[in-house]
């Protein structure tokens, strides 16, 4: 079985399972999406956030997300699609560094976790949740609300909200969130999308291309030519191979929020996505493989007891000529 079709089994395994899912439609955009469930949902990872997982997004010609690693187990820490989203603290998450071995720390959108004894944070571990908090979903015709609260008992708390919208008749998606300090400590977390692209199912190569507002400078510069940054571009002279990736990451964006202006592209699909936020970045990552190609803009946040911060992305999603 050759590697696309063994992905085309494994998301028919996936969709046999009946995995707790819902739709939205707005007649432009129709988006599928898995859902928070602590005992049969797709996704039981500890990196990414669990709401907003959109394993399907299709307009009227394209389709946008889908499957794109070859192996799936609902613990393993990125076999997860579209536009996800993962917290940070540190480059670790809540309360870590103040935790001991055995002790708890938080994974906003995920769980309270227990801390193993280790030299340090694992990003791709998937750690031991003791509380998963509560989840609310209350899905709509276009648009669908995730509602998380959690509370651990080291005064961390919050109430995290993310509503997914469609634009009416628009093939618009907007992501609105909103993060409530119920708890007793402050909490300062960065977040990103990490967006994985698979447009129409076309492979890394050539025809991707990515563009920016402000230019590319490299903090960490892309290892070989395989991808090249030239002024705010990304481009590809060839195509990625299985098993290779492309990795960088990047500053040049001012402190204003339309440096966050980001467009993706794929010449040979035709077609492009162009996102937006309303926060200034904090940090530019860009990464790929050949099934799969992920921008991933960070903004940093700050919420003090008893208070609460906002932010919104939007997602236009292209016929291109």
């Amino acid at each position: 079985m050759n590697k696309t079709a063994a992905i085309l089994f494994l998301a028919t395994v996936a969709s046999a399972a009946q995995f707790p899912e819902a739709q939205i439609s707005n007649g432009a955009i129709t988006a599928r999406f898995y859902l928070p469930d602590a005992e049969n949902g797709y996704y039981r990872g500890t990196r990414f956030d669990w709401s907003g997982v959109i394993y399907s997004l299709k307009t009227a010609k394209h389709e946008y997300f889908g499957q794109w690693f070859p192996k799936y187990d609902p613990k393993l820490h990125d076999a997860i699609m579209g536009p996800v989203e993962e917290f940070r603290t540190d480059n670790a998450g809540l309360g870590y560094d103040e935790a001991k071995p055995g002790g708890t720390f938080i994974r906003i959108g995920v769980g309270v976790v227990k801390k193993p004894d280790e030299p340090q944070y694992q990003g791709f571990r998937t750690y031991d949740i003791v509380d998963h908090g509560q989840w609310r979903v209350r899905p709509g015709k276009n648009r669908i609300e995730f509602q998380h609260d959690l509370r651990d008992g080291t005064g961390y708390a919050y109430r995290y909200t993310k509503r997914i919208r469609l634009e009416p008749g628009r093939p618009v998606m907007v992501i609105e969130h909103e993060l409530k300090n119920t708890g007793r400590k402050p909490i300062v977390t960065s977040q990103y999308n990490h967006n994985f692209f698979v447009i129409d199912g076309k492979p890394t190569g050539p025809a991707t291309h990515v563009k920016v507002p402000f230019p590319l400078d490299p903090v960490r510069a892309f290892r070989d030519d395989i991808a090249v940054a030239e002024g705010s571009r990304i481009r590809y002279n060839r195509e990625l191979e299985t098993g290779q990736s492309v990795f960088g990451e990047f500053r040049g964006f001012g402190p204003g929020a339309d440096a966050y202006d980001i467009r993706v592209e794929n010449s040979e699909a035709h077609a492009g996505v162009h996102i937006t936020g309303d926060r200034p970045l904090s940090k530019f990552v860009y990464w790929s493989i050949r099934t799969v190609f992920s921008p991933e803009p960070y903004i940093d946040l700050s919420v003090d007891p008893g208070k609460s911060t906002g932010w919104t992305y939007r997602y236009e999603f292209l016929d291109l000529p």
